[in-house]
C-alpha cells in the first residue's frame, strides 16, 4: 500500500471514528457549592451521570465563602465552585483562582417554621419581628462570616429596622439570639427546626421549598429578591472576617445572585466544561432549579464582552452580555 493511499485511509477512518483521537472526557468532576444547591446539584448531577456515565460528579457543599477560602487558602484540588452570592468568586477567586463569573440563578430570604414551633399558629408578615423578640421562641441563622446566607440575614434584620419604622429593632432582636443558635451553614438549621430544637430559621426560598418548610415571606423592600430594591439593600452593611486572621471585610445588601467558575487549576477541565453545559442548559439543568425555587437566569450572565470571551468554547452559547 502506498504512503498516499495510507494517509487517505487514515483521514477516512478519522472522519467516521473521531473518537479514535478525541477520547470523550471522563473521570471524576469536583464540585464545591454553597449549601442552598445541595438538593437541586444532587438531580442535576444523578440527571448528568445517567447520560455521561463515565464521569463521576464529586460535590463538597458548605458556606460559600468557605468553599472559597478552601481552595484559596488551603489548595483543595476542585473543578468548580458555585457560590450563593456572586460576588464571592469576585472577591476571593478571581483573578488568581479563576478567569470569569457567570451569574446563573436568583434567590430571596424566608422566615422557616414548622408546626412544632411556638407561636407557629399566630406569625404573620405583620407581626414577625414581635415574636422573635418573645423569649420563649429560640431562632437563628448561619455564620456571617461563612456563609452567604448568614450576612444576608443579618441585612434582613437591620432592613427591617428601617422598613417598619421601629428604632432599635435590629438590636432588640439580636439581643434574643444567643451565638450558639448561629450555625457555620444554613441548611444545618433545617434538622434543628424538624427536631423543635429551634422555631424559626432565616432561610432560602429554594431551601423551604426544597424541604418542604412552612415559611413567610418578607416585603421586597427587605428580602433581597428583587434587584429593583438594590439601592434600598445595599443601605444594609455587615463586617465579615477578611481572608487574612484579624482582618475584616463590610458586605453590603444586594439581591441574591449565584455564581458559578471554572478552577484554573481544574484536574479535570474538559469534563467540568461538559458539566456546566448541561447545567446551563434551559433544558437541563436550569430547569431543574426552576422546578425547586431557585429562579434562574435565561440566558445566564456575565457583566462584560471580555468575560463572555474567556468562558470555554462549549458554555459561551449559553451565555450574555448583561451587567
Amino acid at each position: 500500500m502506498t504512503l498516499s493511499l495510507r494517509m487517505s485511509l487514515i483521514c477516512t477512518l478519522l472522519c467516521l471514528f473521531p473518537a479514535l483521537i478525541f477520547a470523550a472526557p471522563s473521570g471524576k468532576v469536583i464540585i464545591l457549592h454553597a449549601g442552598s444547591l445541595t438538593v437541586p446539584f444532587a438531580k442535576i448531577e444523578q440527571a448528568f451521570e445517567t447520560i455521561h456515565p463515565d464521569i463521576d460528579i464529586q460535590r463538597e457543599a458548605g458556606g460559600s465563602t468557605k468553599m472559597a477560602r478552601m481552595i484559596s487558602e488551603l489548595g483543595k484540588p476542585a473543578d468548580i465552585m458555585a457560590s450563593a452570592d456572586f460576588a464571592v468568586i469576585d472577591k476571593g477567586l478571581i483573578p488568581a483562582h479563576a478567569d470569569w463569573n457567570i451569574r446563573f440563578a436568583t434567590n430571596r430570604l424566608v422566615l422557616c417554621y414548622t408546626d412544632k414551633s411556638n407561636y407557629a399558629d399566630e406569625i404573620t408578615p405583620g407581626n414577625w419581628f414581635d415574636i422573635l423578640k418573645r423569649p420563649d421562641v429560640v431562632w437563628g441563622h448561619s455564620d456571617p462570616n461563612l456563609d452567604p446566607c448568614g450576612y444576608r440575614s443579618v441585612m434582613v434584620l437591620k432592613l427591617a429596622e428601617t422598613h417598619y419604622g421601629i428604632e432599635g429593632l435590629y438590636g432588640d432582636l439580636i439581643a434574643n439570639r444567643p451565638e450558639q443558635n448561629i450555625r457555620p451553614k444554613s441548611v444545618e438549621l433545617i434538622s434543628l427546626l424538624n427536631t423543635g430544637n429551634m422555631d424559626y430559621a432565616f432561610e432560602y426560598l429554594s431551601v423551604a421549598v426544597q424541604h418542604g418548610l412552612k415559611y413567610l415571606e418578607f416585603p421586597s423592600a427587605i428580602n433581597l429578591g428583587d434587584y429593583r430594591f438594590d439601592e434600598t439593600y445595599k443601605k444594609a452593611e455587615v463586617k465579615v472576617s477578611g481572608k487574612k486572621p484579624g482582618t475584616f471585610l463590610t458586605r453590603k445588601g444586594k439581591s441574591c445572585t449565584y455564581g458559578i467558575t471554572l478552577i484554573k487549576n481544574s484536574p479535570n477541565p474538559e469534563a467540568a466544561a461538559l458539566f456546566l453545559d448541561f447545567l446551563l442548559d434551559p433544558d437541563k439543568g436550569l430547569n431543574v432549579l426552576q422546578e425547586m425555587g431557585q429562579p434562574p437566569f435565561v440566558p445566564c450572565r456575565v457583566p462584560t464582552q471580555e468575560a463572555l470571551g474567556k468562558l470555554p468554547p462549549e458554555i459561551r452559547g449559553r451565555v450574555e452580555v448583561k451587567g
